[in-house]
């Protein structure tokens, strides 16, 4: 299977090709919705319209993404009959703060693992999260996979979601002893737009905003991710999130690489699409050249989806890096 083949097959118009533009990490200045350009006119770094919209359908580029979504839940199922049902807990007041706590034996205090789900900010759910739990939980890290509201129902707003998941770190750090947890180490994982909102959790004044320690999370994966919304706010999910100047700006991760205080590991699969393959580049040179610590991993061969079942694979590049950067994060 070719990177883009789906999207060429669709029209002239969806080539998934990535303009030396692109390549470059280049992109224009804001503007603001992108549903009017007619066909064939630039909207961003050489794609029209439509290209650019199927930059950001990762199911143009994996044709096969119904099967892997299902074996996520299937997987998830399997996970939970051999740990046992997790603990689902509130961590604030609306019905969409819930979480559920995969829970490692052993003495002492665990480490943390929370994993923050992808699917355009609109939709999956903690409960298919739990395909990798196991592997977390058999090497003594607690899993925790979060619930969170979609941005539909936030009215389009990021910061809604975001303000969620910050609530959900203050309590995990409050009430970790309370299941075995160690509030002292924290780790975050996420994909796809997940990983774009766990980026943006690494880059919280924690201080300020919650009153917690400046370095309250460890480390960070950030598996196939999105950190620079000015093309996002061009495409069509501009129909259901309400991209602004002032939103974009602050919520694109790539704009403060400097407040990365931790290593974090910039995963990203080869059959992902172009845009999504270079805002991972982008975003990693970014943070390498404010003096951050950064793992960038290529899942050869594996598509959006595909690329963060590997999470569940202590031998895999990115199992195995996020294990490490657990166990030894001096080393990473």
């Amino acid at each position: 299977m070719e990177n883009g083949k789906a999207s060429r097959s669709a029209s002239p118009s969806r080539r998934a090709v990535l303009p030396a533009l692109a390549l470059a990490g280049a992109a224009p200045g804001f503007a603001s919705a992108a549903t009017s350009s007619p066909e064939g006119r630039e909207v961003f770094a050489g794609y029209d319209q439509a290209a650019l919209d199927a930059q950001f359908d990762q199911t143009l580029h994996a044709p096969n993404h119904q099967q892997i979504l299902g074996r996520w839940r299937t997987n998830s199922d399997d996970a939970r009959a051999r740990l046992g049902n997790p603990l689902r807990l509130a961590y604030g007041p609306s019905a969409t703060q819930q979480l559920d706590v995969y829970r490692a034996a052993g003495p002492g205090l665990a480490p943390i693992m929370l994993f923050v789900h992808g699917g355009e900010w609109r939709r999956g759910s903690a409960q298919a999260s739990a395909y990798a739990a196991e592997a977390f939980v058999r090497a003594g890290t607690h899993f925790i996979a979060v619930d969170f509201m979609d941005v539909e129902a936030a009215g389009g707003s990021l910061d809604a979601l975001l303000k969620q998941l910050q609530e959900a770190v203050a309590w995990i750090f409050r009430h970790a002893a309370d299941f075995g947890g160690d509030g002292r180490r924290i780790h975050i994982a996420g994909h796809s737009s997940g990983a774009h909102l766990a980026a943006l959790l690494m880059q919280v004044d924690w201080a300020a905003e919650e009153g917690l320690p400046a370095d309250v999370l460890k480390g960070g994966v950030c598996c196939s991710g999105l950190y620079d919304l000015d093309p996002v706010s061009r495409s069509d999910r501009s129909r259901y999130v309400r991209f602004t100047q002032d939103v974009v700006e602050r919520l694109s991760p790539i704009r403060r690489p400097a407040r990365f205080h931790h290593p974090v590991v910039l995963a990203y699969a080869s059959l992902d699409s172009p845009e999504f393959q270079r805002q991972t580049l982008a975003f990693a040179a970014a943070c390498k050249t404010a003096g951050r610590t950064v793992r960038v991993i290529r899942c050869e061969g594996y598509n959006h989806f595909e690329a963060i079942e590997t999470l569940a694979n202590p031998y895999s590049p990115l199992g195995r890096s996020a294990l490490n950067l657990i166990a030894r994060p001096e080393d990473f």
